[in-house]
C-alpha cells in the first residue's frame, strides 16, 4: 500500500506540474481541479480545430440529439465519453455548491425541466465554458 500511495503522490505533483505548466484557467472554474483539467486537456489538444462550442459540445457529447416520438432529447452516446466524463464531474460538483451552476440548475428546474434533463442543460453550459477557457487561454498563450 505504501509503495502505490508514494506512486499515487508522485502521479500527483507531475500532474500538478503540467497544469501549471500549461497555463490554463481551467482549473478556475467550480468543479474542475488538476486531474479533471489535465484530462480536458489531454482529450482536447488544440482548441483552434473546433470552429464554435457547439462543435466542442459535439465532440465532448454534451450537444443534444434529435429524438423521435416527442421525447426531450437525450445526450449522445458518441464523442469522447472520457471528456463528457470529466465535464460530468465538473457540473455534479457545481450542483453540491451555491454557484453559478446550481442557480442555472434552479433555473433549468423552475423552467419545468426534471433532473436528468436539467444536469444535460447544466453540462453543456459547463462545456460552453470550458471552450471560452480553453480559447481564452489559446489566444493569452499565442498571442
Amino acid at each position: 500500500i505504501a509503495h502505490y500511495e508514494a506512486q499515487m503522490k508522485a502521479s500527483m505533483k507531475r500532474l500538478r506540474a503540467g497544469v501549471a505548466a500549461s497555463a490554463t484557467s481551467l482549473t478556475d472554474i467550480r468543479g474542475i481541479g488538476v486531474v479533471t483539467a489535465a484530462l480536458i486537456i489531454g482529450h482536447t489538444g488544440d482548441v483552434s480545430r473546433f470552429a464554435s462550442a457547439g462543435h466542442f459540445a459535439s465532440y465532448n457529447a454534451t450537444a443534444p440529439i434529435e429524438a423521435s416520438s416527442g421525447r426531450a432529447p437525450p445526450s449522445s452516446a458518441r464523442g469522447n465519453r472520457q471528456l463528457n466524463y470529466a465535464i460530468h464531474i465538473a457540473a455534479i460538483t457545481q450542483l453540491r455548491y451555491p454557484c453559478a451552476g446550481r442557480e442555472y440548475y434552479d433555473r433549468r428546474c423552475a423552467e419545468g425541466k426534471n433532473s436528468k434533463e436539467a444536469i444535460r442543460a447544466l453540462k453543456r453550459h459547463v462545456s460552453n465554458s470550458v471552450y471560452r477557457a480553453l480559447v481564452a487561454d489559446a489566444h493569452r498563450i499565442h498571442g
